[in-house]
């Protein structure tokens, strides 16, 4: 059976942004200058373990959402 994998597809562009942006956060807020490696394992850390929670929130916010949209639907008949 193929394992089941959580990840999330980021473009070049985004990805190296992202990257960017790590390495700006360390060295603003720690005075820690991280390199590209770094920062991309960091990345992957959050990409692999931490992003697919914040997904499945807003799958459940969507769901949330749309359940309340079609309870007002049901206000409508006649």
């Amino acid at each position: 059976m193929a394992k089941k994998t959580n990840t999330i597809k980021i473009t070049k562009e985004k990805r190296d942004y992202m990257i960017s942006e790590i390495k700006n956060y360390f060295f603003i807020e720690r005075n820690e200058d991280l390199g590209d490696l770094a920062s991309s394992l960091i990345l992957d850390f959050i990409t692999e373990k931490i992003a697919p929670e914040f997904y499945n929130q807003g799958v459940l916010e969507a769901y949330k959402y749309m359940n309340e949209r079609v309870e007002d639907m049901l206000s409508i008949q006649r």
